[in-house]
């Protein structure tokens, strides 16, 4: 028997491992573990160190897709997304850093195996941890490539990350000043969360805040384009998620995006005047954007949760041998 620990799954909030999650639980023919939903953020390190290791203690694997595990666990597949807070610990609370630094060595020696999302993300696990990792990459939902287009007052720019310093949001103000000139938004979705260390200012953006899932595809699909300046990602699911909505993408040439977009967007230095220029300079060339559209369309329909699922269920199958 495998099982899945479903804790980042029933999370009100969505970003990139929460996704994982409930793809993952919604796929796979695996026993959940899912604690009470008051259980699915802080209160929850509790039920997964203690009471999970003994709910999935007769299950061969236990199937664990969002960062952490139970160190008591002997049976764990884990999905470490990236190495963020052992590589940059000052994005995060003090409390969130220490947190990371005790459990993730622990967990990735002791897991059966290790699935990680992008070769980057592979990389910086074997130079941090000392593991080796299989690489799985995540999907996209059919509903983000034929969405109704939500309709705004004004055209706008769309960005879908959290507000937290790692996403780098502040850098889009310069690119935000100039827009508006041309009567364009600079508009971004996401919340902020507590663990992350808070970013900077964010003047002249129009912050939504947390968005429910339902309304992201058409979100997507109503805008001119995309932008992501992240520092660092492990693979950045939202690219392929704009791609995968038909609009052109400019995102930061740091860390695991080259990959993701596979040369089908506009690569930018992290820097506020680079990312003003390269979105300027692409919302006034009609032809560049229909072409990096059409590229990201073509890009994203090799990315799947099917395929997700199956890769992974691979791995978890080949540990539940061992």
């Amino acid at each position: 028997m495998i099982a899945i620990d479903a804790r980042a799954a029933v999370r009100p909030g969505l970003g990139g491992v929460e996704r994982w999650a409930r793809e993952l639980c919604a796929r796979l023919p695996y026993r959940v573990h899912a604690p009470r939903p008051r259980l699915a953020h802080r209160a929850g390190h509790a039920w997964e160190q203690l009471a999970l290791p003994a709910l999935s203690a007769r299950d061969d694997v236990l199937l664990c897709p969002a960062n952490l595990a139970p160190v008591a666990a002997r049976n764990v597949v884990v999905i470490l997304h990236d190495a963020a807070p052992l590589r940059h610990p000052g994005w995060y609370s003090p409390t969130y850093a220490t947190w990371q630094k005790a459990l993730l060595p622990l967990i990735a020696r002791r897991a059966l195996r290790v699935i990680t999302v992008s070769p980057f993300s592979r990389d910086e696990l074997r130079e941090l941890l000392g593991v080796e990792a299989e690489v799985v990459y995540g999907g996209v939902e059919e509903r983000f490539r034929a969405a109704e287009p939500v309709r705004r007052e004004r055209p706008y720019v769309l960005c879908v990350a959290s507000q937290t310093a790692r996403k780098n949001l502040g850098a889009l103000t310069l690119a935000a000043a100039a827009l508006a000139r041309d009567g364009v938004d600079v508009v971004v979705a996401g919340g902020h969360r507590p663990q992350f260390a808070a970013e900077a200012s964010l003047d002249g953006l129009v912050l939504l805040g947390h968005v429910p899932d339902g309304q992201l595809p058409g979100l997507y699909t109503g805008a001119e384009a995309f932008v992501l300046p992240s520092v660092y990602e492990g693979f950045g699911l939202p690219v392929l998620e704009a791609m995968a909505s038909g609009i052109p993408v400019v995102v930061a040439n740091t860390t695991a995006l080259p990959d993701t977009c596979g040369g089908a967007a506009r690569l930018t230095e992290p820097e506020p005047e680079a990312i003003r220029d390269a979105l300027t300079g692409l919302l006034r060339d009609t032809a560049e954007r229909e072409r990096l559209a059409a590229l990201g369309r073509e890009r994203a329909r090799g990315f799947t949760w099917e395929r997700t699922a199956r890769e992974v269920d691979a791995v978890c199958r080949a540990a539940s041998r061992t």
